[in-house]
């Protein structure tokens, strides 16, 4: 007989195993860090290829503002570092491009 506990009201259960996310992962090769910029990473760094010390921008060439996850995930994989924090909007990542970055965005290398 399987016993399954469940969780504590107002608890939320904690993941466990592989989830699809994590096998995709594996399988591409993103679990040992040779990971590939998505196509709105990379077009987020191609824009501070354009810009002094590779800036990049808060918005797109539409106006529309970048994803904060598409900024968070290119300074988690060092494509893009903070550059400064704006006082006027605390909650905008101000970024400029990595040498890495500047690589990843001109050649489509990881």
């Amino acid at each position: 007989m399987t016993v399954i506990q469940m969780p504590e009201k107002g608890q939320v259960p904690e993941k466990k195993g592989n989830s699809r996310k994590e096998k995709m992962d594996a399988s591409s090769g993103n679990a040992s860090g040779n990971q590939r910029a998505s196509e709105a990473q990379l077009r987020y760094l191609r824009l501070g290829l354009e810009q002094p010390g590779g800036k990049l921008p808060l918005f797109d060439r539409s106006g529309q503002e970048i994803k904060s996850a598409t900024i968070r995930s290119c300074i988690e994989k060092g494509w893009a570092e903070p550059w400064f924090s704006n006082p006027v909007k605390p909650d905008w990542l101000v970024c400029k491009l990595t040498g890495k970055g500047r690589d990843v965005a001109e050649n489509r290398l990881s």
